[in-house]
């Protein structure tokens, strides 16, 4: 199952469960997470925690003052625990078979998860068959977006295009477009969002290139080379 977005507080308490664990080995009290994010009351942390363990974020034991479990965290300061999911024909949910830490600032969304890609390689998007991508399922997918898709029991990467209501899925480099409609086994996962960072990074790059004869005009001595310009990387596994 994936996991619900949090609010901006939850996010808050989330963010520094995660850091306090990385320092000190053990989690905070309720008190401490109280004091620190300048929350009035104890009962408002516990309401929190709760709703952190509903969502699935954490994992709590009753009767302790520091009984909260971070589900699947194993790293340092400044990093998440992103869940690696499984899908499987004829369940709309997801399942959880694996946690990987990555290092927050490349994870979009607390949200965020990891499919590995099946049955095909997505060549025109970066992705071998087998790979890891990570999935934004909070970001609304627009027509030319590159999202992930559960058809069957596949999971594919491709650019999408709105049809009425048949879905149009663009080949990625190889084989050949498909449509997906009422009566088919599907769902969309969500954004892929290193497509997504390469685009945007593409279009600022792109910008840039086109203000350098401008800017040559100014500076005579100004160089710039295409090899100066660096676009996100996609993580593999």
């Amino acid at each position: 199952m994936t996991r619900a977005p949090l609010s901006p507080v939850e996010q808050q308490v989330y963010h520094f469960l995660l850091d306090f664990l990385s320092e000190h080995t053990f989690q905070p009290s309720v008190r401490e997470i109280a004091k620190q994010l300048k929350i009035p009351s104890t009962k408002s942390v516990a309401d929190l925690l709760a709703s952190l363990e509903k969502k699935g974020y954490v994992e709590r034991e009753a009767g302790r003052s520091r009984g909260v479990t971070i589900v699947g965290f194993a790293g340092g300061a400044g990093t998440i625990p992103v869940p690696v999911m499984r899908a499987e024909a004829g369940h709309a949910e997801l399942r959880t078979e694996d946690h990987i830490t990555l290092d927050r600032r490349l994870v979009p969304a607390d949200d965020a998860f990891l499919v590995r890609a099946t049955r095909e390689a997505a060549p025109a998007h970066g992705v071998r068959l087998g790979d890891l991508v990570l999935v934004h399922p909070s970001s609304r997918a627009k027509d030319g977006d590159v999202v992930i898709v559960r058809a069957a029991n596949a999971v594919v990467v491709r650019a999408m295009t709105r049809r009425g209501a048949t879905l149009h899925l663009a080949a990625p480099g190889q084989g050949e477009d498909f449509e997906l409609g009422q009566g088919d086994d599907y769902v969309v996962l969500g954004v892929d969002n290193a497509a997504q960072l390469e685009r945007n990074a593409a279009i600022m790059a792109n910008g840039a290139m086109n203000l350098l004869p401008k800017l040559k005009d100014r500076f005579d001595t100004l160089e710039i080379s295409d090899e100066e310009i660096i676009l996100p990387y996609r993580w593999k596994r």
